[in-house]
């Protein structure tokens, strides 16, 4: 038996081992949240950074590596990229875009938000694979809401708890649409093939659909769910005045009198992943259950995670 054969099994193993706990061990990691606007933010204690792509048309790019697996592995930094739409890029983004060397873009976009929002602009040659992940028609709710420009009607679809609502239901659906796990597996897989370069994931706001993609594959890498839970959460920081001049633009312009109704849509909430994981625990027993029974991801795929993205 070679020894690439033998380094593979013991990926297997230790990938195996790992999530057949369920809750993965979690270690005293940074807990300072990245500051907007200012590139790569510093954690504490084992100086794990979050890697913000700065861009002028994008607020929530990042390079998901760099992040310590609780096997005393570290994600590979310039292979996977999280971000949010890529509409709005500017020439210089592109060019910045370019040097990220990918082969290819995700779009977990519905084509009602391609439709409003513009498709991806992207370096030459490299197009976007659309890869709709279902948002249960919170785009078009929004577009509707906003449109009526009526505070009564506002209110009756998004006040008083509604918005929440809508979100929790929505992460749940991560889990138990077939659907939306076959577009999340298929991700997975593409990012476990060893033949495949760097690769960009992406939705509207680069926060629900692609942070739960995010979190299933930091999970899946051996990153404590801490870790992998403050990665989910600092779309908060990084949008946060991007979406507050949205809000006072619509207010500015009329179009809604109470904007803030839409801060539980515009943020990412704790409670909203509780709602998925406790889906898949429901559903499948755990985290590795959701892998392999609801994503259909085999051993040697999850092996292959570990040893093409951690180092």
């Amino acid at each position: 038996m070679s020894r690439v054969r033998i380094r593979r099994g013991a990926a297997a193993a230790v990938a195996a081992l790992a999530l057949a706990l369920a809750t993965l061990p979690t270690a005293a990691h940074a807990a300072a949240a990245p500051g907007a606007g200012a590139g790569a933010r510093h954690h504490h204690q084992q100086a794990e950074t979050i890697r913000q792509i700065v861009l002028q048309g994008a607020v929530n790019v990042r390079d998901l590596g760099g992040y310590r697996t609780w096997t005393g592995g570290q994600v590979r930094q310039g292979l996977v990229y999280r971000s949010d739409a890529l509409s709005k890029l500017t020439d210089t983004d592109v060019s910045t875009v370019s040097g990220l060397g990918l082969t290819k873009v995700v779009d977990f976009r519905i084509p009602m938000e391609v439709q409003y929002d513009g498709a991806d602009r992207l370096p030459a040659g490299l197009s976007p694979t659309a890869r709709p992940v279902s948002d249960l028609g919170l785009y078009g709710t929004l577009v509707a809401a906003i449109g009526s420009g009526d505070p009564v009607t506002q209110e009756q679809m998004l006040g008083g708890g509604r918005a929440e609502a809508y979100m929790r239901d929505i992460y749940r659906t991560f889990v138990t649409s077939p659907g939306n796990r076959a577009q999340f597996a298929a991700t997975l897989r593409e990012l476990a093939d060893g033949r495949q370069g760097p690769v960009l994931y992406h939705c509207t706001s680069g926060k629900d659909r692609t942070g739960w993609m995010s979190y299933v594959l930091l999970r899946a890498l051996a990153v404590p769910e801490d870790t992998a839970e403050r990665d989910y959460l600092a779309s908060n920081t990084f949008r946060a005045v991007y979406d507050a001049k949205v809000r006072a633009g619509l207010k500015q312009s009329g179009r809604m009198q109470n904007p803030d109704l839409l801060i539980p849509l515009q943020e990412v909430r704790q409670d909203y992943l509780a709602s998925a994981t406790a889906q898949l625990e429901a559903d499948y027993g755990g985290f590795y259950g959701y892998l392999t029974q609801g994503l259909g991801l085999d051993l040697r795929t999850l092996a292959q995670l570990q040893t093409r993205l951690v180092r």
